[in-house]
């Protein structure tokens, strides 16, 4: 029919940014909790191993990731409390903890590498077993564990690179108690319509009389 003009149905809003940082929320928690776990679990196994000549023989001689260097644990800890903390914060301080997580993450990696060829454990083990002092670790060999532990300070990272791209979109803790801990003061309730059935019969019940001025 002529004069008539069609008017659109309006189109949904893009679900985009929501079902991104969904997706970058689960991304960045898995990368996290699991590059700590796999550096946590790094440290404690053998890195490193050689032997020591002791009365003539060869005395053989390991170290563990923690007896190499103790940063990566300690950094795959407060990266994991990084990554906790970081839904108990917003804006500026998100992003502070973020940088704090992805620092954490870049750290571990540049410890396990450079602990990969370290053989400063083992030769103190082995002054230690031949009681020389000037006495060094022979036939050293390294595990793939140091770079193992990378593998985990790198997820750390990308958590970290995830929060501070992504972190804005992120929910926050509970807002219902204010920073002082009180909870906040619920609204008060609309006042009654007089005009309202029900209030006449009210005003009524009361012995009041509805219609006065």
């Amino acid at each position: 029919m002529e004069g008539v003009t069609a008017v659109p149905s309006p189109r949904p809003e893009p679900a985009g940014p929501s079902r991104t940082g969904r997706t970058s929320l689960a991304a960045a928690l898995l990368s996290g909790a699991l590059g700590a776990a796999v550096a946590l679990l790094a440290t404690r196994q053998e890195w490193s191993e050689g032997t020591a000549t002791v009365a003539g023989g060869a005395f053989p001689l390991t170290a563990k990731g923690s007896d190499v260097t103790g940063v990566p644990a300690a950094l795959a800890v407060v990266g994991l409390a990084a990554l906790v903390a970081v839904f108990a914060v917003r804006r500026a301080g998100r992003l502070a903890v973020a940088a704090v997580l992805a620092l954490s993450g870049a750290g571990t990696v540049a410890a396990a590498l450079l602990g990969a060829s370290d053989s400063t454990a083992l030769d103190e083990k082995a002054a230690q077993a031949s009681g020389d002092a000037s006495a060094t670790v022979g036939a050293l060999s390294h595990t793939p564990w140091p770079y193992v532990a990378a593998v985990g300070g790198l997820l750390l990272l990308v958590a970290g690179l995830l929060a501070l791209r992504y972190g804005r979109l992120w929910p926050a803790m509970s807002g219902r108690y204010e920073r002082s801990g009180a909870p906040r003061p619920r609204r008060a309730a609309a006042p009654a319509d007089p005009d309202r059935p029900e209030e006449l019969w009210k005003a009524l019940d009361r012995g009041e009389d509805p219609t006065g001025a």
